[in-house]
């Protein structure tokens, strides 16, 4: 997984943290921390979430092998 993947998949988890909040307390996170959801910086942090899951999109087709953690295999003695 790309470094650009890991930061993606960061900010995906962040929004899917404050839709679950909005969902079940009627409470959005990115709103009360920056200022309304019309604010310049919510706007920013809506959109940087919404381009993320754009590119996480590309993990749900990567086979299985490359999805799983690139690590070297133990040296066979």
């Amino acid at each position: 997984m790309s470094m650009l993947q890991r930061i993606a998949l960061i900010f995906t988890v962040i929004g899917a943290i404050n839709w679950g909040l909005i969902g079940f307390f009627q409470f959005d996170l990115v709103a009360a921390i920056f200022g309304g959801q019309g604010s310049l910086l919510s706007r920013i942090i809506y959109s940087i979430v919404g381009i993320a899951g754009l590119i996480n999109i590309a993990l749900i087709f990567k086979p299985q092998e490359e999805a799983v953690r690139d690590e070297p295999e133990p040296e066979m003695r």
